[in-house]
Parts: structure tokens; C-alpha cells; sequence
């Protein structure tokens, strides 16, 4: 009886409020005929919300929707929430808090896929008028999904107020958006004229969508033809860019991966096929310093780790380098199957440590808030953050290595040690050391690529594995030796296989790539770009 007496109340009310003028609503009403039986009645009381204009009205739409609302056993219509992992009854007039009820035993306010979109609807239209600019932005961004009259309206207005440009152009996106079907014949026109120059796909579904109109105006229908043909052209060249794009970050992460590999391989001689347990080596730095800033420093200085990291990772990998090449590298130098053979089981040894110190399982590094996001390029094709740092990152260790080689001292004795070692001992300079920095300068240039690549993938003591046959490849395809060649070879490669994926797939790529510098090589032996070293012929 209590229950049929609430309903009647509720229904009561409602019909009174929605009879109101829409500033007279009254929000506790509003909201308690939400919990009235029947999807009419909800759909009434939602539209009445999006007029009220109250911003409490969204966080209870935003519960209706995600099927949070819940009716309570005095009547009163409350929200699910959870503080911490502990779930919460709020009231959704009041927002208090209510305890002493079981959320399991109440019933959920019912919800459809029709009272969504008028969900939807409501939230746009409340949040067109925020005082929150991010909030207006989203708004008018969503309001292009749905377009129609009432939003034409709602945009209409507030555009007549909006001061902000960027907030102001997305709103004359979704206006024209709503125009296309809720608009004079010049409206529609001038809407379709204006999504003719968009590169969103979501924008050519709208334009698809009039043209299948059976009853559409001839002039319209081919204004919209024109229109999706504009846009069909524009995605494909953004296509083709973001290929490139994507290419360039692939061979960014093997040209990291591979320039110290383009030393102590192309340089010295030596295969080492435990140079990826050095990568992986870096990106266990940067996890490293991730904790300890995150157990030791304060909150705000967080952001800072990945800096830290970078170093961090250079000594350490360098340092395994050394120590590796005085323990047994230096004994094997001219025997490059038994300098194969040993690597490999010293990459064993370093997986398996890792895995006794850190556990089998990935760990995540997260992302400085300075490497999270990125940024819309042109529509349809964002740029990220932590690909681009990478990118740059990558050019700049290229650059200071190039310089190290070539204006220093000691590149000038690693260069003479490897084109001739008697006549540089014979002038005084100490070819084992030589040796030894040497390997642990690609070595720890290979543990700063590890602390790059900690910022795009989970970092797992397997990590290595992963690049280290193309890291090879783009040496050789590059040329043995050469730091233009791993540049050039890395960012082909990566190219290459990008323009290749969308026809070909992931796996057959990388066939046709690996199939091609075989042919190469047959032709070619010593790459692209090749130099002396101590495996070539004086």
C-alpha cells in the first residue's frame, strides 16, 4: 500500500513539475520521478533535468545511466557509489551519505537503450552551460554523435554566449552536425559543406547516414556525395601519414635498440647475443627508480624518476658490459662462433638472475605526466607523448655517440684500435682498455634504449629477446660498422614494415621485410654503408 501511495505521489509530482516552466522545476521532484514505474514517465523527468540546469542533475543522470540508482524503501532515491573498495548509498537529492541499508537488497532504477540516448541527451545539455570549460568541450564534442533538433537548439545558444575559440569551433562542428538533419534545405547545405573538409570518420557515418535518406533532395545527395568523397581522399593521406608516423616510432625503438649493438658487433667484432639482457637490464633501472622515488621522495618530485632513470640504466648495463668483456669477451676476440656460444648462455644467466631478484611476472613503469597523452594532429591521428620523447631521445644519443666517436679523444683511440691494433699499441695506446670501454659504451647505451623502451611496454626479464634479432638485422642491412647505416637501416626497416601491415598483416610484413634483406644481402654483403673494422679486409 505504501508503495502504490509513493508511486501516485510521484507520478503527481512529476506531471505537476513538467507542467512548470522549466526554472520552477524543482530538483527534488524531478528526481524522485525517476523512480516511477514506466519508461515514459522516466524519459519525462529526464528531459525535465536537462532544462533545470542544476548541476547536481548530472552526477544522478550519469548514476541512471551506469544503472547506479537504486529505489530505497522510504521512497527516496539513492545512488551506488564506493569509497575505497566499500560500497556507498548516497542520497541522490541531497548527496549524504546513507547508512544501514544492504545495496543488494534494493531495487535498480530500469533503464533501456532508448532512455540512454535521452540520457545522453540530458548530460549534453547540462553541461553545454557548465562553468567548467573541459566540461563544455566534452559536451560539444559528444553532441556531433547525436545530432538533432533539440541540440541545434541547445548549441545555438550556447554559442551566442561560448567566449572560448576552441570551445566555440567544436560547437559549430556538432551545430552543422545537428543541421544536417534538422535544418533548412541552405542550413543543411552549408552543414554538409562544413563536414566535407573533416577527417573523422564518425563525421562521414553522419553524411553515409543522410545519404541513405530514400526521400533526399537531389542537391543534397550529391553535395553529400561530394562530401564523403572529400573525406574518403582526406583519410587515406592521413592514413598514409600515420603509417609513416608509426613507421619512424619503429625505427626510433629499433635504432636504440641497435646502436650499441652497431659497436660492439659492427665495431668490435662480436656477437653478442646477450646485448638485449642489457636492454633489459636498463628497463629493470628504470623500474628501480620508479620505486624508490615512489617509497623515498615526495609525490611531486615522481615525475622526475624517468631523468634519473636514464643515467641510472647506462652505468649499470655499462658496468655488466665491462665486466663481461674482461671475464670472457677479451679471451674469445677472433672467434666469433665461440663469442656466439658464450653471449648466448651469459643472456641465460642474466634472465634467470633477473627472474630471482624481480619474480617472472611483467612489472609496469608508468609514464611521467609529461609523457602521458599527446595530441591531435590532424583528426583522426594523434601523436603520443612518450612516441615522440622516444623519437627525440633516440636522435640525441645517435648525435652525443657521433660526436664521442669523432671529436674525442677516446673515439679517436677506439677508431685506431679497430683499424689497426699493433700500430695503435705500437703508439701507446692501451688496447685492452680500449676494449673494455668500448663494450661497456654499447652496452650502456643499449640499457638507456631499455629505459626508453620501459615507457611503451611492460618490462619482463624476456624483454631482450625482442629486439635482438632486429637489431642485428638493421646492422647488417645498415651496414657492419656504420652509425649512418643503423640510422638509415632502422628507420627503413620500421617504415617498411608499417606501409606493409595494412596489407599484408604483422606477420607476413615482417617476412616480406626479412625475405628482402636476404636478397639484399646476397647482393650486398656489407650493407649500405659499410667501414672498416676489424672483420673487414684492410
Amino acid at each position: 500500500m505504501m508503495v502504490r501511495r509513493f508511486r501516485l505521489a510521484g507520478v503527481v509530482v512529476i506531471l505537476l513539475t513538467l507542467a512548470m516552466p522549466a526554472q520552477a522545476e524543482d530538483f527534488a521532484a524531478l528526481v524522485e520521478g525517476l523512480a516511477i514505474d514506466g519508461f515514459a514517465a522516466e524519459q519525462q523527468a529526464v528531459a525535465a533535468l536537462g532544462r533545470l540546469g542544476d548541476t547536481r542533475a548530472v552526477r544522478v543522470l550519469k548514476a541512471l545511466r551506469d544503472s547506479r540508482l537504486l529505489k530505497g524503501p522510504d521512497g527516496r532515491v539513492l545512488i551506488s557509489d564506493t569509497a575505497g573498495d566499500k560500497p556507498l548509498l548516497v542520497d541522490a537529492v541531497t548527496g549524504a551519505a546513507v547508512a544501514g541499508l544492504d545495496p543488494d537488497s534494493l531495487d535498480n532504477v530500469l533503464v533501456n537503450d532508448r532512455l540512454r540516448g535521452d540520457i545522453d541527451g540530458a548530460l549534453g545539455a547540462l553541461m553545454l552551460f557548465s562553468p567548467d570549460p573541459g566540461n563544455r568541450l566534452a559536451a560539444a564534442r559528444d553532441a556531433v554523435h547525436h545530432p538533432s533538433a533539440e541540440s541545434a537548439a541547445r548549441l545555438t545558444k550556447a554559442l551566442a554566449i561560448e567566449k572560448q575559440s576552441d570551445i566555440r569551433a567544436a560547437m559549430e562542428w556538432a551545430l552543422s552536425a545537428a543541421r544536417l538533419f534538422a535544418g533548412t534545405e541552405a542550413q543543411r547545405l552549408a552543414a554538409i559543406s562544413k563536414l566535407g573538409s573533416a577527417t573523422d570518420p564518425q563525421i562521414r557515418s553522419l553524411l553515409d547516414r543522410l545519404r541513405g535518406e530514400p526521400a533526399l533532395d537531389p542537391a543534397l545527395r550529391h553535395a553529400a556525395d561530394a562530401a564523403v568523397e572529400a573525406i574518403n581522399r582526406r583519410l587515406q593521406f592521413v592514413g598514409v601519414v600515420a603509417n609513416i608516423f608509426e613507421g619512424v616510432s619503429l625505427g626510433s625503438v629499433l635504432l636504440l635498440a641497435a646502436i650499441g649493438l652497431a659497436i660492439t658487433f659492427g665495431v668490435m667484432g662480436v656477437i653478442n647475443m646477450a646485448h638485449g639482457e642489457m636492454i633489459m637490464l636498463g628497463a629493470y633501472s628504470a623500474f628501480v627508480c620508479q620505486e624508490v622515488f615512489r617509497a623515498v621522495l615526495p609525490p611531486s618530485w615522481f615525475d622526475g624518476y624517468l631523468v634519473a632513470a636514464v643515467p641510472v640504466g647506462f652505468l649499470v648495463a655499462g658496468a655488466v658490459g665491462v665486466v663481461l668483456e674482461r671475464c670472457v669477451i677479451r679471451f674469445l676476440y677472433g672467434r666469433p662462433l665461440e663469442t656466439l656460444l658464450a653471449t648466448w648462455g651469459i643472456s641465460l644467466i642474466l634472465q634467470q638472475a633477473v627472474r630471482s631478484i624481480f619474480g617472472a611476472p611483467n612489472r609496469a613503469v608508468a609514464n611521467p605526466g609529461w609523457m602521458t597523452g599527446g595530441f591531435d594532429a590532424v583528426g583522426g591521428f594523434t601523436i603520443t607523448w612518450n612516441r615522440l620523447y622516444i623519437i627525440l631521445f633516440c636522435f640525441v644519443v645517435l648525435g652525443v655517440l657521433a660526436l664521442i666517436l669523432n671529436r674525442t679523444t677516446f673515439g679517436l683511440q677506439m677508431r685506431a684500435v679497430t683499424q689497426n691494433r699493433p700500430m695503435a699499441s705500437a703508439m701507446g695506446i692501451r688496447t685492452a682498455r680500449i676494449d673494455a670501454l668500448t663494450f661497456g659504451l654499447g652496452s650502456g647505451i643499449a640499457g638507456m634504449a631499455g629505459v626508453a623502451l620501459s615507457q611503451i611496454g611492460n618490462v619482463s626479464p624476456n624483454l631482450g629477446s625482442i629486439y635482438i634479432v632486429d637489431s642485428f638485422l638493421v646492422v647488417v642491412f645498415g651496414g657492419v660498422g656504420s652509425l649512418f647505416g643503423t640510422l638509415v637501416g632502422a628507420l627503413s626497416l620500421g617504415i617498411v614494415n608499417k606501409l606493409i601491415e595494412p596489407a599484408a598483416g604483422a606477420i607476413l610484413g615482417k617476412i616480406v621485410v626479412l625475405v628482402a634483406i636476404i636478397l639484399f644481402i646476397q647482393r650486398r654483403p656489407r650493407g649500405l654503408f659499410a667501414l672498416k673494422g676489424r672483420t673487414a679486409e684492410a
